[in-house]
């Protein structure tokens, strides 16, 4: 299906529009749709692109430091794009923008073309049948996972159900139904979007692996794979499938997983049609399949929080002020909100629900990150939705709260559509089981590995990233950030992935990082990724100058991504 291709004009310039253009970056916008362009021109060559940054859909404007005249600049995050190049300078070496084909007129006009394929799901499309009361009904349970149940089959997705995620930094909000695990492990088929452990929870996949290893488990074919630990847990079915194309469960139900159009290494959506009625969960994808989505679904599910990255929260020193954190959060999360709320307005799905952003840093250690790290609420985003497109039904899910979709499409105002916890329920969790997970974590500390200095040439040999003009100082330290007698502080310098003693006296970027012990040991014994320590709120970090080095973080979640055991040959 994605073989299929079709050709859209975006915009078109007269031969007067064309002569018009400067040398160097152009914004042009389309008088019919409204939507912006960037040309480059380069002597009588073109390059162009939509005015739309892959990071978070920004606008890019001119960037006045650049002399040259070939960058613009993001107005979201300051991402700057090289257009000569179509080259992401900052972050450096991170994303290659998506060029537009540029069509010369016979007449000497232009027009900027691109290559669409074919929306994958419209292949074989289905006119919708009549639910019955009970036929279809979306239980949400705690954070990104839901049950579907579809006929006579029960579909789950994303199950986090115990235990933390990203190291001991996320912990769940909300209390999971008494009868989680037991529907989990009774389900017919589930669904993980991607390798984050709020997805792929390893504490929760332990018990399913021991009472029902055999369920089929499905992912996306992503470059990064979502079992990438599989060591930890002994599951039997796990099914990895092609994007964009349907597949056939029974006579009725079918589902399509999608890749993200920023993160296609690692991030997926999915579409799940039942009888003609589609429901679509883009969970935490940034730009889910490149923007392009199915319009009138039945349900839409999406992430609304905001907060998932140690950025700013974890950082120190220079503009890092509280006042200055607390102003950037405020500013992130209402354009969160302002675009998650366009989003659904665009789409108009019949019932839109909120998920994938129930957690809290409930461990006591990480009372600062809580106080500061500010969430959108589910209720303000569907208050905004409600404003903008009314039409569209609403849902603030409770954990154990039911939604009958057949109800619901046939009358959005019948109370009996969705069904609340019982008032004696308990919505919100308030223990944790804090010691058995952290003491799983700094059982790491005392490793025999840690006793030998050069356990730290061999890691970072291991994890082979260098050629890059950046300098790290690594410093141990205990919950509170405060250096200890025990533990290792050590410079490591990528240009030639040497270990000096003291910071060399060439011009170089520069990070500081105060790493927890207990999980920097463990993400060094095991082979974890580093969104452990910064999604997770599990270091600090000061750098200078204050660039984002995305390739960096890139290298040590890829590279761990394809560990095996480390360890043996040390």
């Amino acid at each position: 299906v994605g073989s299929i291709n079709a050709t859209k004009v975006l915009l078109s310039l007269d031969a007067e529009a064309v002569g018009s253009l400067k040398e160097g970056v152009n914004f042009k916008k389309s008088t019919e749709d409204g939507k912006c362009y960037i040309i480059f021109k380069s002597n009588n060559d073109f390059k162009a692109c939509k005015n739309q940054c892959k990071h978070q859909g920004g606008l890019f404007i001119k960037d006045i430091e650049d002399l040259d005249g070939m960058t613009v600049k993001c107005t979201k995050h300051n991402w700057k794009l090289n257009v000569s190049t179509m080259k992401y300078v900052n972050p450096p070496d991170s994303f290659l923008q998506d060029e537009l084909e540029v069509s010369m007129l016979d007449d000497g006009g232009l027009q900027l073309v691109e290559l669409s394929p074919v929306d994958p799901w419209m292949a074989d499309p289905r006119e919708p049948l009549e639910l019955q009361k009970g036929e279809v009904k979306v239980t949400y349970f705690t954070h990104a996972c839901i049950e579907l149940q579809l006929g006579k089959r029960r579909f789950m997705f994303d199950p986090w159900l115990k235990g933390p995620a990203f190291a001991r930094g996320w912990w769940l909000l909300h209390e999971p139904p008494a009868d989680a695990l037991d529907r989990l492990c009774g389900a017919d088929l589930i669904y993980i979007s991607h390798m984050h452990s709020d997805h792929l929870s390893y504490p929760t996949l332990k018990v399913l692996a021991e009472r029902r290893p055999d369920i089929p488990i499905y992912v996306g074919d992503t470059s990064r794979p979502v079992f990438w630990l599989e060591s930890q847990v002994k599951l039997t079915n796990i099914k990895v499938l092609p994007f964009g194309v349907w597949q056939n469960i029974d006579d009725h139900l079918r589902f399509m997983i999608l890749m993200d159009g920023v993160h296609p290494e690692m991030d997926t959506c999915i579409i799940v049609d039942y009888k003609g009625h589609m429901i679509l969960n883009t969970v935490d994808c940034t730009r889910p399949n490149g923007g392009r989505l199915p319009q009138n679904v039945d349900v839409m599910m999406s992430d609304f929080a905001g907060g998932a990255s140690g950025f700013p929260m974890t950082f120190y020193g220079g503009k890092y002020s509280d006042s200055w954190k607390a102003e950037f959060i405020k500013n992130e999360r209402k354009k969160l909100l302002n675009y998650k709320a366009t989003l659904v307005k665009s789409l108009q799905p019949r019932i839109y629900c909120p998920f994938a952003g129930y957690f809290v840093e409930a461990h006591p250690s990480d009372r600062y990150i809580k106080d500061t790290n500010f969430k959108n609420s589910a209720e303000d985003l569907n208050a905004l939705i409600n404003k903008l497109a009314p039409a569209i039904k609403t849902w603030t899910p409770q954990p154990g709260a039911v939604l009958d979709l057949g109800l619901a499409l046939r009358d959005p105002t019948n109370r009996e559509a969705i069904t609340n916890p019982p008032a004696s329920a308990k919505i919100y969790k308030d223990s944790w089981e804090f010691d058995l997970y952290v003491n799983e974590l700094k059982s790491a500390i005392k490793s025999d590995i840690f006793k030998h200095q050069n356990w730290i040439q061999f890691y970072y040999t291991w994890a082979g990233f260098q050629n890059y003009n950046l300098v790290v100082r690594v410093i141990e330290t205990d919950d509170k950030f405060e250096c200890i007698t025990d533990g290792y502080d050590y410079l490591v310098d990528f240009l030639d992935l040497s270990f000096p003693t003291k910071r060399p006296n060439r011009e170089h970027s520069y990070l500081e990082i105060k790493n927890r012990i207990g999980v920097m040991r463990y993400v060094v014994l095991h082979g974890c990724l580093w969104d452990d320590l910064y999604i997770g709120f599990q270091n600090r970090i000061s750098r200078d100058p204050d660039i984002y080095h995305h390739n960096v973080l890139d290298r040590y979640d890829t590279n761990h991504c394809s560990a095996k055991k480390i360890w043996p040959d040390f």
